[in-house]
């Protein structure tokens, strides 16, 4: 399990609940191999619940240029991607519940996701925390791009040999598509 978040949410309830936002990757710490990137904000119940040496921490990431290869290889062959938006530094995608200063940038993003998806077997992912502002639509473009491109690197290998421009991008649907039936059947 992929967690790429400014927050732990590592909490076994919050404001006497576990169904909260803050508790969303608690039972995940307990049942599977948690792998936390950029994190850069923890309350003192959470530290120690998921182990330290796969929690990624932004103020660390930014001083170590192996964090990329460190994670990947923290995570086991099936992963499941959850990606929260404020993750991002709020200076490229501000709308989300509750920015945090210092997080991540697209390209950094990109290259990691990349690794990840060439690397292991993605089997899901999700992009949560969107927080649409009618005045701001630069987060929902990258919510949006960034949805896009994780499809493309799950399905990159589809497109049909020999095809290019249109013509690769029809095969790659229509084979994508039939691809995911085949999975359901």
């Amino acid at each position: 399990f992929l967690q790429i978040d400014a927050h732990a949410d590592l909490r076994k309830e919050y404001d006497g609940s576990s169904c909260n936002h803050a508790c969303a990757v608690y039972e995940a710490s307990q049942k599977t191999n948690l792998v936390q990137v950029g994190i850069r904000s923890m309350d003192s119940i959470e530290v120690g619940i998921n182990d330290d040496d796969k929690i990624f921490l932004a103020h660390e990431m930014v001083q170590d240029d192996y964090w990329q290869e460190k994670a990947t290889e923290a995570l086991t062959e099936n992963v499941f991607i959850t990606i929260d938006l404020d993750a991002f530094d709020p200076s490229i995608c501000p709308s989300t519940g509750t920015p945090e200063p210092g997080g991540l940038f697209w390209y950094e993003t990109l290259d990691f996701l990349k690794m990840v998806f060439a690397e292991k077997n993605v089997v899901g992912f999700d992009i949560v925390e969107l927080c649409p502002n009618p005045s701001e639509k630069s987060s929902d473009f990258l919510a949006a791009k960034l949805y896009y491109k994780m499809l493309s690197y799950k399905f990159k290998d589809i497109a049909l040999e020999g095809e290019d421009g249109y013509e690769a991008n029809n095969a790659f649907t229509k084979s994508g598509l039939k691809k995911m039936k085949n999975i359901e059947d």
